[in-house]
């Protein structure tokens, strides 16, 4: 059983930056691939970013977020630079046993944390 808990979330003002963190733990951390998603109010759930053997982002963040991963700390983060009011949303972190394809639908992930939430303001 692997479990995830997502920290950094916060309110910041448009432009400005916050970094994410989700710890993992319960398994060895290079058989995931850890992926982030959002969800605002009234809206599904949407990919943001993950990685695996590679990396992926949504068209929304490119440019904008960049996540990466320490191997020794079991941790997978998520630098969320540029911020924009539509950035607004609880962020997940999720985990799903390591594939080929880093960009996969919520719908096939396993676990998932417990959200932090991320407010931008103007």
């Amino acid at each position: 059983q692997v479990q995830l808990a997502e920290s950094g979330g916060g309110s910041v003002q448009a432009g400005g930056s916050l970094r994410l963190s989700c710890a993992v733990s319960g398994s060895s951390f290079s058989n995931y691939n850890v992926g982030w998603f959002r969800q605002a109010p009234g809206k599904e759930r949407e990919f943001v970013a993950a990685t695996g053997g590679a990396t992926g982002y949504a068209d929304s963040v490119k440019g904008r977020f960049t996540i990466s991963k320490d191997d020794a700390k079991n941790t997978v983060y998520l630098q969320m630079n540029s911020l924009k009011i539509e950035d607004t949303a609880v962020y997940y972190c999720a985990a799903r046993s390591a594939s080929g394809m880093v960009i996969l639908p919520s719908s096939l992930y396993d676990f998932w944390g417990q959200g932090t939430q991320v407010t931008v303001s103007s």
